[in-house]
Protein backbone atom coordinates (compact mmCIF):
# COMPACT_ATOMS: atom_id res chain seq x y z
CA UNK A 1 0.00 0.00 0.00
CA UNK A 2 1.43 3.15 -1.17
CA UNK A 3 0.59 5.11 2.38
CA UNK A 4 2.88 2.54 4.45
CA UNK A 5 5.20 3.32 1.91
CA UNK A 6 5.29 6.96 2.99
CA UNK A 7 4.66 6.21 6.43
CA UNK A 8 8.55 3.97 5.88
CA UNK A 9 9.84 7.27 4.19
CA UNK A 10 8.70 8.89 6.54
CA UNK A 11 9.95 7.61 9.70
CA UNK A 12 13.57 7.65 8.19
CA UNK A 13 13.58 11.21 7.62
CA UNK A 14 12.08 11.48 10.95
CA UNK A 15 14.83 9.47 12.58
CA UNK A 16 17.41 12.21 10.76
CA UNK A 17 15.50 15.25 11.66
CA UNK A 18 13.56 14.44 14.64
CA UNK A 19 10.89 16.47 15.67
CA UNK A 20 11.83 20.28 15.97
CA UNK A 21 12.48 22.38 12.72
CA UNK A 22 16.32 22.16 11.49
CA UNK A 23 18.26 23.09 8.45
CA UNK A 24 19.78 20.85 5.72
CA UNK A 25 19.99 19.84 1.99
CA UNK A 26 18.86 18.05 -0.83
CA UNK A 27 22.15 17.07 -1.00
CA UNK A 28 22.23 15.39 2.78
CA UNK A 29 19.16 13.99 2.33
CA UNK A 30 19.44 12.10 -0.34
CA UNK A 31 22.53 10.35 1.14
CA UNK A 32 18.67 9.25 4.08
CA UNK A 33 17.03 7.81 1.45
CA UNK A 34 20.05 6.11 -0.65
CA UNK A 35 18.33 8.13 -3.96
CA UNK A 36 18.82 11.27 -6.33
CA UNK A 37 18.52 14.34 -5.16
CA UNK A 38 15.93 14.61 -7.83
CA UNK A 39 13.90 11.68 -6.36
CA UNK A 40 13.99 13.18 -3.05
CA UNK A 41 12.24 16.63 -4.15
CA UNK A 42 9.41 14.08 -5.44
CA UNK A 43 9.46 12.38 -1.84
CA UNK A 44 9.27 16.07 -0.03
CA UNK A 45 6.69 17.31 -2.28
CA UNK A 46 4.63 14.14 -1.45
CA UNK A 47 4.89 14.18 1.93
CA UNK A 48 4.27 18.00 1.87
CA UNK A 49 1.33 17.36 0.26
CA UNK A 50 0.02 14.57 2.94
CA UNK A 51 0.86 17.79 5.64
CA UNK A 52 3.18 15.44 7.31
CA UNK A 53 5.88 17.80 7.03
CA UNK A 54 6.93 21.37 5.92
CA UNK A 55 9.74 22.11 3.51
CA UNK A 56 11.50 25.52 2.55
CA UNK A 57 13.66 25.59 0.18
CA UNK A 58 16.31 28.36 -0.18
CA UNK A 59 16.95 29.62 -3.75
CA UNK A 60 21.08 28.49 -4.94
CA UNK A 61 22.64 25.31 -5.50
CA UNK A 62 23.92 23.65 -2.18
CA UNK A 63 21.90 26.26 -0.11
CA UNK A 64 20.67 24.69 3.06
CA UNK A 65 16.49 24.39 3.81
CA UNK A 66 13.75 24.65 6.87
CA UNK A 67 12.42 21.17 7.30
CA UNK A 68 10.39 20.19 9.56
CA UNK A 69 8.65 16.87 10.52
CA UNK A 70 5.44 18.09 12.34
CA UNK A 71 3.22 14.82 12.95
CA UNK A 72 5.27 12.55 15.74
CA UNK A 73 5.58 9.15 14.03
CA UNK A 74 3.80 7.63 16.33
CA UNK A 75 0.58 9.68 16.24
CA UNK A 76 0.69 9.68 12.54
CA UNK A 77 0.49 6.32 12.70
CA UNK A 78 -2.44 5.74 15.44
CA UNK A 79 -3.88 8.60 12.48
CA UNK A 80 -2.87 6.17 10.03
CA UNK A 81 -4.74 3.50 11.62
CA UNK A 82 -8.00 4.90 11.81
CA UNK A 83 -8.51 5.83 8.30
CA UNK A 84 -7.49 2.30 7.30
CA UNK A 85 -9.96 0.87 10.17
CA UNK A 86 -12.60 3.56 9.73
CA UNK A 87 -12.54 2.61 5.63
CA UNK A 88 -12.32 -1.13 7.07
CA UNK A 89 -9.38 -2.32 4.99
CA UNK A 90 -8.16 -4.72 8.24
CA UNK A 91 -5.11 -5.88 5.61
CA UNK A 92 -3.53 -2.76 5.84
CA UNK A 93 -4.23 -2.00 9.75
CA UNK A 94 -2.20 -5.33 10.26
CA UNK A 95 0.28 -4.80 8.29
CA UNK A 96 0.55 -1.18 10.27
CA UNK A 97 0.25 -3.16 13.06
CA UNK A 98 2.79 -5.92 12.52
CA UNK A 99 5.41 -2.87 11.89
CA UNK A 100 4.71 -1.66 14.97
CA UNK A 101 3.73 -4.39 17.81
CA UNK A 102 5.13 -2.93 20.77
CA UNK A 103 2.74 0.04 20.32
CA UNK A 104 -0.23 -2.16 19.13
CA UNK A 105 -2.48 -1.29 21.85
CA UNK A 106 -2.29 2.06 21.72
CA UNK A 107 -2.92 2.16 18.04
CA UNK A 108 -5.75 0.14 18.73
CA UNK A 109 -7.31 1.32 21.72
CA UNK A 110 -9.31 4.24 19.82
CA UNK A 111 -10.78 1.43 17.56
CA UNK A 112 -12.12 -1.18 20.12
CA UNK A 113 -15.50 -2.61 20.86
CA UNK A 114 -18.61 -1.70 18.60
CA UNK A 115 -17.69 0.51 15.53
CA UNK A 116 -19.20 1.12 12.26
CA UNK A 117 -16.55 0.07 9.46
CA UNK A 118 -17.76 1.26 5.69
CA UNK A 119 -21.60 1.34 7.40
CA UNK A 120 -21.17 -1.86 8.86
CA UNK A 121 -21.57 -2.95 12.40
CA UNK A 122 -17.92 -4.54 13.55
CA UNK A 123 -17.26 -5.48 16.86
CA UNK A 124 -13.48 -5.70 17.64
CA UNK A 125 -11.80 -7.48 20.59
CA UNK A 126 -8.33 -7.35 22.19
CA UNK A 127 -6.99 -10.33 23.29
CA UNK A 128 -4.22 -11.99 25.93
CA UNK A 129 -2.63 -14.50 23.72
CA UNK A 130 -2.17 -16.19 20.38
CA UNK A 131 -5.24 -17.84 19.34
CA UNK A 132 -4.57 -21.61 18.17
CA UNK A 133 -5.58 -22.53 14.50
CA UNK A 134 -9.34 -23.07 14.79
CA UNK A 135 -9.46 -27.04 13.93
CA UNK A 136 -12.29 -28.99 16.25
CA UNK A 137 -10.57 -32.11 16.74
CA UNK A 138 -7.15 -30.31 18.26
CA UNK A 139 -8.41 -27.33 20.63
CA UNK A 140 -7.90 -26.95 24.15
CA UNK A 141 -9.04 -23.53 24.84
CA UNK A 142 -12.23 -21.77 25.74
CA UNK A 143 -11.65 -18.81 23.16
CA UNK A 144 -10.93 -21.36 20.48
CA UNK A 145 -13.68 -23.50 20.94
CA UNK A 146 -16.19 -20.77 20.78
CA UNK A 147 -15.12 -19.72 17.92
CA UNK A 148 -15.10 -23.25 16.31
CA UNK A 149 -19.14 -23.18 17.21
CA UNK A 150 -18.99 -19.73 15.57
CA UNK A 151 -17.50 -20.84 11.98
CA UNK A 152 -18.56 -24.56 12.03
CA UNK A 153 -21.92 -26.46 11.97
CA UNK A 154 -23.36 -29.59 12.95
CA UNK A 155 -26.21 -32.02 12.65
CA UNK A 156 -27.22 -30.70 15.52
CA UNK A 157 -26.48 -27.48 18.09
CA UNK A 158 -26.72 -25.97 21.14
CA UNK A 159 -28.19 -22.79 21.94
CA UNK A 160 -27.27 -20.79 24.80
CA UNK A 161 -29.26 -21.21 27.84
CA UNK A 162 -30.85 -24.54 26.61
CA UNK A 163 -29.44 -28.26 27.40
CA UNK A 164 -31.38 -29.81 24.59
CA UNK A 165 -30.20 -30.33 21.35
CA UNK A 166 -31.60 -27.84 18.52
CA UNK A 167 -31.46 -28.49 14.71
CA UNK A 168 -28.56 -27.58 12.50
CA UNK A 169 -27.67 -28.44 9.54
CA UNK A 170 -30.44 -30.81 9.69
CA UNK A 171 -33.62 -29.65 10.68
CA UNK A 172 -35.53 -32.70 12.20
CA UNK A 173 -34.25 -36.04 13.30
CA UNK A 174 -36.65 -39.43 13.78
CA UNK A 175 -35.92 -41.96 16.45
CA UNK A 176 -37.00 -45.93 16.01
CA UNK A 177 -38.79 -47.14 18.49
CA UNK A 178 -35.87 -49.86 19.68
CA UNK A 179 -33.69 -46.66 19.42
CA UNK A 180 -31.33 -48.27 16.91
CA UNK A 181 -31.94 -46.21 13.75
CA UNK A 182 -31.69 -42.84 13.62
CA UNK A 183 -32.52 -40.25 10.90
CA UNK A 184 -31.37 -36.58 10.30
CA UNK A 185 -33.51 -34.91 7.50
CA UNK A 186 -30.81 -32.15 6.15
CA UNK A 187 -32.03 -29.03 5.05
CA UNK A 188 -32.30 -27.78 1.54
CA UNK A 189 -29.46 -25.60 -0.28
CA UNK A 190 -26.56 -25.43 2.10
CA UNK A 191 -23.52 -23.77 1.80
CA UNK A 192 -20.12 -23.89 2.59
CA UNK A 193 -18.39 -20.77 3.13
CA UNK A 194 -17.23 -20.60 -0.42
CA UNK A 195 -20.46 -20.65 -1.67
CA UNK A 196 -20.77 -24.09 -2.96
CA UNK A 197 -23.46 -26.26 -2.04
CA UNK A 198 -22.66 -29.09 0.57
CA UNK A 199 -23.78 -32.46 -0.10
CA UNK A 200 -24.93 -34.84 2.33
CA UNK A 201 -22.31 -37.42 0.43
CA UNK A 202 -19.63 -34.49 2.17
CA UNK A 203 -21.25 -35.14 5.66
CA UNK A 204 -21.04 -38.70 6.07
CA UNK A 205 -18.11 -38.75 4.57
CA UNK A 206 -16.75 -36.40 7.59
CA UNK A 207 -18.82 -38.34 10.41
CA UNK A 208 -16.96 -41.43 9.31
CA UNK A 209 -13.99 -40.22 9.61
CA UNK A 210 -14.76 -39.12 12.95
CA UNK A 211 -15.87 -42.66 14.09
CA UNK A 212 -12.19 -43.79 13.63
CA UNK A 213 -10.43 -40.57 14.83
CA UNK A 214 -8.67 -41.38 18.37
CA UNK A 215 -10.56 -38.49 20.12
CA UNK A 216 -14.06 -39.24 19.19
CA UNK A 217 -14.03 -42.19 18.13
CA UNK A 218 -14.94 -43.53 21.76
CA UNK A 219 -18.01 -41.77 22.14
CA UNK A 220 -19.53 -42.44 18.76
CA UNK A 221 -18.45 -46.34 19.74
CA UNK A 222 -22.69 -47.34 19.36
CA UNK A 223 -22.50 -46.21 15.90
CA UNK A 224 -22.40 -49.42 13.59
CA UNK A 225 -23.38 -47.68 9.94
CA UNK A 226 -24.06 -44.24 8.46
CA UNK A 227 -25.62 -44.19 5.62
CA UNK A 228 -27.41 -42.19 2.68
CA UNK A 229 -31.00 -43.23 2.37
CA UNK A 230 -32.13 -40.55 0.15
CA UNK A 231 -30.39 -37.13 -1.28
CA UNK A 232 -31.36 -35.14 2.23
CA UNK A 233 -31.44 -37.89 4.88
CA UNK A 234 -28.42 -39.61 6.70
CA UNK A 235 -29.08 -42.48 8.80
CA UNK A 236 -27.14 -43.75 11.58
CA UNK A 237 -27.80 -47.30 12.80
CA UNK A 238 -26.38 -48.23 15.86
CA UNK A 239 -25.68 -51.09 17.90
CA UNK A 240 -27.00 -50.70 20.59
CA UNK A 241 -29.32 -47.94 21.63
CA UNK A 242 -27.83 -44.43 22.23
CA UNK A 243 -30.28 -41.90 23.84
CA UNK A 244 -27.43 -39.14 23.59
CA UNK A 245 -26.98 -38.91 20.27
CA UNK A 246 -28.14 -35.86 19.12
CA UNK A 247 -26.70 -34.45 22.18
CA UNK A 248 -23.57 -36.16 21.21
CA UNK A 249 -23.45 -34.86 17.45
CA UNK A 250 -23.89 -30.79 19.15
CA UNK A 251 -20.43 -31.41 20.58
CA UNK A 252 -17.75 -29.80 19.79
CA UNK A 253 -16.01 -32.78 18.38
CA UNK A 254 -18.71 -33.45 15.83
CA UNK A 255 -18.60 -30.26 14.51
CA UNK A 256 -18.62 -30.77 10.70
CA UNK A 257 -15.94 -28.82 8.50
CA UNK A 258 -15.51 -29.52 4.76
CA UNK A 259 -14.25 -32.98 4.72
CA UNK A 260 -11.20 -31.76 2.39
CA UNK A 261 -10.76 -28.34 3.21
CA UNK A 262 -10.86 -28.26 6.99
CA UNK A 263 -10.60 -24.38 7.08
CA UNK A 264 -13.66 -23.89 5.63
CA UNK A 265 -17.49 -24.56 7.58
CA UNK A 266 -21.26 -23.27 7.69
CA UNK A 267 -21.61 -21.35 10.47
CA UNK A 268 -22.66 -18.27 11.20
CA UNK A 269 -19.60 -16.34 10.38
CA UNK A 270 -16.49 -17.44 7.99
CA UNK A 271 -13.16 -16.66 8.98
CA UNK A 272 -10.99 -14.27 6.85
CA UNK A 273 -7.62 -13.90 8.15
CA UNK A 274 -5.81 -15.31 10.66
CA UNK A 275 -2.48 -14.49 11.99
CA UNK A 276 -0.75 -14.11 15.12
CA UNK A 277 -1.95 -10.67 15.44
CA UNK A 278 -5.30 -10.52 13.80
CA UNK A 279 -8.34 -13.05 13.39
CA UNK A 280 -11.14 -11.76 11.29
CA UNK A 281 -14.43 -13.54 10.89
CA UNK A 282 -17.26 -12.03 8.74
CA UNK A 283 -21.23 -12.65 8.43
CA UNK A 284 -21.56 -16.19 6.67
CA UNK A 285 -23.93 -14.12 3.54
CA UNK A 286 -25.38 -17.94 3.08
CA UNK A 287 -26.21 -19.14 6.61
CA UNK A 288 -28.68 -21.47 6.96
CA UNK A 289 -30.54 -19.85 10.22
CA UNK A 290 -31.00 -16.95 11.98
CA UNK A 291 -28.08 -14.30 10.57
CA UNK A 292 -26.06 -12.71 12.68
CA UNK A 293 -26.22 -8.74 13.91
CA UNK A 294 -22.59 -8.21 13.66
CA UNK A 295 -20.75 -7.96 9.99
CA UNK A 296 -17.36 -8.86 11.18
CA UNK A 297 -15.45 -9.79 14.17
CA UNK A 298 -12.01 -8.96 14.57
CA UNK A 299 -9.53 -10.95 17.29
CA UNK A 300 -6.64 -8.19 17.94
CA UNK A 301 -3.31 -9.87 20.18
CA UNK A 302 -2.43 -7.27 22.25
CA UNK A 303 0.07 -8.85 24.32
CA UNK A 304 3.76 -8.41 23.75
CA UNK A 305 6.24 -9.20 26.39
CA UNK A 306 7.85 -5.50 25.42
CA UNK A 307 4.92 -3.58 26.26
CA UNK A 308 4.56 -1.73 29.69
CA UNK A 309 0.73 -1.94 29.78
CA UNK A 310 -2.08 -4.53 28.97
CA UNK A 311 -5.29 -4.29 26.90
CA UNK A 312 -8.63 -4.56 29.33
CA UNK A 313 -9.13 -8.00 28.42
CA UNK A 314 -5.39 -9.14 29.60
CA UNK A 315 -6.85 -9.00 33.71
CA UNK A 316 -7.80 -12.28 33.26
CA UNK A 317 -9.18 -15.32 30.57
CA UNK A 318 -12.77 -15.16 32.35
CA UNK A 319 -13.10 -11.68 32.27
CA UNK A 320 -13.79 -10.18 29.34
CA UNK A 321 -13.64 -6.31 28.09
CA UNK A 322 -15.02 -5.00 25.15
CA UNK A 323 -13.97 -1.28 24.60
CA UNK A 324 -11.43 1.29 24.51
CA UNK A 325 -9.54 2.67 27.24
CA UNK A 326 -10.64 6.35 27.34
CA UNK A 327 -14.46 4.50 28.10
CA UNK A 328 -13.25 2.44 31.02
CA UNK A 329 -15.32 4.73 33.07
CA UNK A 330 -18.61 4.22 31.25
CA UNK A 331 -17.79 0.26 30.69
CA UNK A 332 -20.11 -1.62 33.13
CA UNK A 333 -20.37 -5.87 33.60
CA UNK A 334 -23.51 -6.79 31.48
CA UNK A 335 -23.36 -10.44 32.21
CA UNK A 336 -21.84 -12.41 34.96
CA UNK A 337 -22.01 -16.23 35.72
CA UNK A 338 -20.71 -19.02 37.87
CA UNK A 339 -18.77 -21.11 35.71
CA UNK A 340 -20.21 -25.06 35.39
CA UNK A 341 -17.21 -26.27 34.36
CA UNK A 342 -14.17 -26.45 37.24
CA UNK A 343 -11.08 -26.92 38.61
CA UNK A 344 -10.78 -30.51 40.13
CA UNK A 345 -8.22 -32.54 41.93
CA UNK A 346 -8.31 -36.49 41.04
CA UNK A 347 -6.32 -39.22 43.02
CA UNK A 348 -4.82 -42.11 40.71
CA UNK A 349 -6.33 -45.50 42.16
CA UNK A 350 -4.21 -47.39 39.58
CA UNK A 351 -0.81 -46.41 41.76
CA UNK A 352 -2.33 -48.00 44.57
CA UNK A 353 -0.07 -45.94 46.95
CA UNK A 354 -2.98 -44.13 48.57
CA UNK A 355 -6.16 -45.89 50.51
CA UNK A 356 -9.66 -45.17 50.36
CA UNK A 357 -8.88 -42.96 53.48
CA UNK A 358 -6.53 -41.70 52.99
CA UNK A 359 -7.74 -40.22 49.46
CA UNK A 360 -10.86 -38.99 51.53
CA UNK A 361 -8.36 -36.79 54.07
CA UNK A 362 -6.28 -35.68 51.43
CA UNK A 363 -9.92 -34.26 49.43
CA UNK A 364 -10.96 -32.84 52.72
CA UNK A 365 -7.46 -31.10 53.51
CA UNK A 366 -7.34 -29.71 49.77
CA UNK A 367 -11.22 -28.28 50.15
CA UNK A 368 -11.13 -26.85 53.18
CA UNK A 369 -11.87 -23.07 53.56
CA UNK A 370 -8.35 -21.59 54.43
CA UNK A 371 -7.09 -23.72 51.65
CA UNK A 372 -9.03 -22.13 48.64
CA UNK A 373 -9.98 -18.46 50.12
CA UNK A 374 -6.67 -17.58 51.49
CA UNK A 375 -5.09 -18.56 47.73
CA UNK A 376 -3.14 -15.11 46.29
CA UNK A 377 -5.46 -14.68 43.46
CA UNK A 378 -7.90 -12.11 42.32
CA UNK A 379 -11.10 -11.58 44.68
CA UNK A 380 -13.93 -12.64 43.28
CA UNK A 381 -12.24 -15.10 40.51
CA UNK A 382 -13.18 -18.40 41.81
CA UNK A 383 -16.18 -19.64 43.91
CA UNK A 384 -15.65 -22.88 45.85
CA UNK A 385 -17.72 -26.17 44.61
CA UNK A 386 -20.85 -27.36 46.74
CA UNK A 387 -21.85 -29.75 44.23
CA UNK A 388 -20.55 -31.23 41.03
CA UNK A 389 -23.66 -30.10 39.51
CA UNK A 390 -26.52 -28.37 40.37
CA UNK A 391 -28.63 -31.64 42.60
CA UNK A 392 -25.69 -33.45 42.86
CA UNK A 393 -24.18 -32.76 46.23
CA UNK A 394 -20.28 -33.41 47.58
CA UNK A 395 -19.75 -36.10 49.95
CA UNK A 396 -19.49 -35.53 53.54
CA UNK A 397 -15.52 -34.23 54.47
CA UNK A 398 -13.71 -36.26 56.41
CA UNK A 399 -12.47 -34.19 59.63
CA UNK A 400 -10.17 -36.29 61.52
CA UNK A 401 -6.14 -36.29 60.49
CA UNK A 402 -4.84 -39.57 58.74
CA UNK A 403 -1.17 -40.35 58.25
CA UNK A 404 -0.25 -40.10 54.60
CA UNK A 405 2.30 -41.67 53.11
CA UNK A 406 5.96 -39.91 53.30
CA UNK A 407 6.41 -39.21 49.85
CA UNK A 408 3.46 -37.86 46.62
CA UNK A 409 4.04 -36.69 43.38
CA UNK A 410 1.29 -34.00 41.84
CA UNK A 411 0.68 -33.30 38.40
CA UNK A 412 -1.02 -30.00 37.05
CA UNK A 413 -1.73 -27.95 34.31
CA UNK A 414 -3.09 -24.60 33.51
CA UNK A 415 -4.97 -22.37 34.42
CA UNK A 416 -2.78 -20.44 36.67
CA UNK A 417 -5.09 -20.84 39.61
CA UNK A 418 -3.74 -24.46 40.26
CA UNK A 419 -0.03 -23.26 40.89
CA UNK A 420 -0.84 -21.56 43.80
CA UNK A 421 -3.05 -24.51 44.44
CA UNK A 422 0.01 -26.73 44.02
CA UNK A 423 1.91 -24.56 46.35
CA UNK A 424 -0.80 -24.08 48.99
CA UNK A 425 -1.31 -28.17 48.97
CA UNK A 426 2.69 -28.58 49.69
CA UNK A 427 2.74 -26.15 52.67
CA UNK A 428 -0.14 -28.47 54.25
CA UNK A 429 0.99 -31.54 53.54
CA UNK A 430 4.75 -30.73 54.83
CA UNK A 431 2.74 -29.69 57.80
CA UNK A 432 1.31 -33.38 57.56
CA UNK A 433 4.45 -34.82 57.28
CA UNK A 434 4.77 -35.50 53.95
CA UNK A 435 6.86 -34.30 51.08
CA UNK A 436 5.16 -33.30 48.06
CA UNK A 437 6.54 -33.15 44.47
CA UNK A 438 4.99 -30.99 42.29
CA UNK A 439 5.26 -30.93 38.74
CA UNK A 440 3.87 -29.04 35.68
CA UNK A 441 2.01 -29.95 32.80
CA UNK A 442 2.01 -27.17 29.70
CA UNK A 443 -0.41 -28.66 28.12
CA UNK A 444 -4.88 -27.65 28.67
CA UNK A 445 -5.02 -31.76 27.51
CA UNK A 446 -4.19 -34.69 29.32
CA UNK A 447 -2.29 -36.15 26.20
CA UNK A 448 -1.22 -40.03 27.60
CA UNK A 449 -1.47 -42.74 30.66
CA UNK A 450 1.81 -42.63 30.76
CA UNK A 451 1.73 -38.94 32.38
CA UNK A 452 0.50 -40.12 35.47
CA UNK A 453 2.69 -43.67 35.72
CA UNK A 454 4.31 -42.31 38.99
CA UNK A 455 1.66 -39.42 39.98
CA UNK A 456 -0.51 -39.72 42.81
CA UNK A 457 -2.42 -36.73 42.54
CA UNK A 458 -3.56 -34.83 39.60
CA UNK A 459 -5.14 -31.17 39.50
CA UNK A 460 -6.66 -30.03 36.46
CA UNK A 461 -9.73 -27.98 34.53
CA UNK A 462 -12.82 -29.08 33.05
CA UNK A 463 -14.81 -27.39 30.56
CA UNK A 464 -18.61 -27.93 30.34
CA UNK A 465 -21.21 -26.62 27.91
CA UNK A 466 -24.53 -26.00 27.29
CA UNK A 467 -25.40 -29.64 28.38
CA UNK A 468 -23.63 -30.16 31.61
CA UNK A 469 -24.74 -34.29 31.99
CA UNK A 470 -23.66 -34.94 28.40
CA UNK A 471 -20.08 -33.17 29.11
CA UNK A 472 -19.30 -35.07 31.76
CA UNK A 473 -20.47 -38.44 30.63
CA UNK A 474 -18.29 -37.68 26.97
CA UNK A 475 -15.43 -36.88 29.84
CA UNK A 476 -15.63 -40.23 31.35
CA UNK A 477 -15.59 -42.08 27.72
CA UNK A 478 -12.39 -39.52 25.92
CA UNK A 479 -10.65 -37.79 28.55
CA UNK A 480 -6.96 -40.73 28.83
CA UNK A 481 -7.24 -39.80 33.00
CA UNK A 482 -10.19 -41.96 33.55
CA UNK A 483 -7.71 -44.67 31.69
CA UNK A 484 -5.02 -43.79 33.91
CA UNK A 485 -6.45 -43.48 37.50
CA UNK A 486 -9.13 -46.46 37.72
CA UNK A 487 -8.30 -49.79 38.86
CA UNK A 488 -9.19 -52.40 35.54
CA UNK A 489 -11.79 -53.59 37.76
CA UNK A 490 -13.50 -49.37 38.29
CA UNK A 491 -12.89 -48.67 34.15
CA UNK A 492 -15.08 -51.97 33.56
CA UNK A 493 -17.29 -50.67 35.59
CA UNK A 494 -17.01 -47.23 34.04
CA UNK A 495 -17.68 -48.29 30.89
CA UNK A 496 -20.76 -50.74 31.89
CA UNK A 497 -22.41 -47.93 34.07
CA UNK A 498 -21.86 -45.54 31.06
CA UNK A 499 -23.05 -48.42 28.19
CA UNK A 500 -26.65 -48.76 30.54
CA UNK A 501 -26.88 -45.01 31.07
CA UNK A 502 -27.24 -44.32 27.21
CA UNK A 503 -30.11 -46.69 26.71
CA UNK A 504 -32.20 -45.53 29.10
CA UNK A 505 -34.98 -43.38 26.65
CA UNK A 506 -36.20 -41.38 29.56
CA UNK A 507 -33.89 -37.90 29.88
CA UNK A 508 -34.14 -37.68 33.65
CA UNK A 509 -33.65 -41.47 33.98
CA UNK A 510 -30.06 -40.96 32.31
CA UNK A 511 -29.46 -37.89 34.42
CA UNK A 512 -30.01 -39.99 37.51
CA UNK A 513 -28.02 -42.67 36.84
CA UNK A 514 -24.88 -40.52 35.52
CA UNK A 515 -25.22 -38.77 38.48
CA UNK A 516 -25.44 -41.65 40.98
CA UNK A 517 -21.85 -43.33 38.98
CA UNK A 518 -19.88 -39.86 39.97
CA UNK A 519 -21.73 -39.85 43.67
CA UNK A 520 -19.71 -42.96 43.81
CA UNK A 521 -16.49 -41.82 42.37
CA UNK A 522 -16.20 -38.77 45.00
CA UNK A 523 -17.72 -41.12 47.80
CA UNK A 524 -14.63 -43.02 47.10
CA UNK A 525 -12.13 -39.37 45.99
CA UNK A 526 -11.31 -40.43 42.95
CA UNK A 527 -12.47 -37.09 41.86
CA UNK A 528 -13.84 -34.11 43.47
CA UNK A 529 -14.68 -30.32 42.15
CA UNK A 530 -12.36 -27.77 43.86
CA UNK A 531 -13.86 -24.45 42.65
CA UNK A 532 -15.87 -22.64 39.78
CA UNK A 533 -14.88 -20.03 37.96
CA UNK A 534 -17.03 -16.21 38.09
CA UNK A 535 -17.43 -15.29 34.31
CA UNK A 536 -17.91 -11.94 33.67
CA UNK A 537 -18.05 -9.66 30.24
CA UNK A 538 -17.91 -5.85 30.39
CA UNK A 539 -19.02 -3.70 27.77
CA UNK A 540 -19.97 0.31 27.22
CA UNK A 541 -22.91 1.12 26.01
CA UNK A 542 -22.84 0.75 22.47
CA UNK A 543 -22.47 -2.92 22.38
CA UNK A 544 -25.71 -4.57 23.27
CA UNK A 545 -26.91 -8.13 23.15
CA UNK A 546 -24.29 -9.56 24.92
CA UNK A 547 -24.98 -13.09 26.61
CA UNK A 548 -23.13 -15.27 27.83
CA UNK A 549 -22.44 -18.64 26.94
CA UNK A 550 -21.75 -21.65 29.40
CA UNK A 551 -17.97 -21.43 28.05
CA UNK A 552 -18.15 -17.74 29.60
CA UNK A 553 -18.04 -16.13 26.08
CA UNK A 554 -20.40 -14.30 24.75
CA UNK A 555 -22.99 -15.30 22.09
CA UNK A 556 -21.73 -13.49 18.76
CA UNK A 557 -25.24 -14.08 16.88
CA UNK A 558 -27.18 -11.81 19.45
CA UNK A 559 -24.67 -8.94 19.78
CA UNK A 560 -25.52 -6.09 17.96
CA UNK A 561 -23.91 -2.26 17.79
CA UNK A 562 -26.50 0.43 17.90
CA UNK A 563 -26.15 3.18 14.97
CA UNK A 564 -23.89 6.30 15.31
CA UNK A 565 -25.21 9.53 16.18
CA UNK A 566 -24.43 13.26 14.73
CA UNK A 567 -22.23 13.39 17.49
Amino acid sequence: MRLLQRLSQYQRLNQFAGDDPIQTTVAELAGVFCCSERHVRTLLAQLQALKWLEWHATAGRGKRARLHCVIPEQQLRANLMQQLLNAGDHQNALKLAERDPIHLNELLMPHLGGQWDSDLPTLRIPYYRTLEPIAPLALTGRAEQHLAHTIHAGLTRFETGNPHPQPDLAHHWQISADGLKWQFLLRSDLRWHNGQPITAEQLVQRLKQLRHHPRCGSFLSSIADISLPHALCIRFTLKCADYWLAHRLADLLCLLPHPDYPEIGAGPFRQISSSDMLIRLEQHSSYHLHRPYLHAIEYWITSNPEQASAAPSSQHPVKITIGQYEELDSVRPVQRSTSVGFCYIALNQKRGKLTVAQRRYLTTLIREENTLNHLPIENGLIARSSAMLSGWPLPDPTPEPISLPSKLTLLYHPPAELTALSDRLQERLAQAGCELEVRFYDGKRWESNEQFADVDIILGDRLIGESPEVALENWLRIDVLWQAILSDKEQQQCRTVLDGVQQLADETQRHHALRDYYTHLMQQSIIMPLFNYQYQISAPPRVEGVTLTAYGWFDFCRAWVPAPTDE
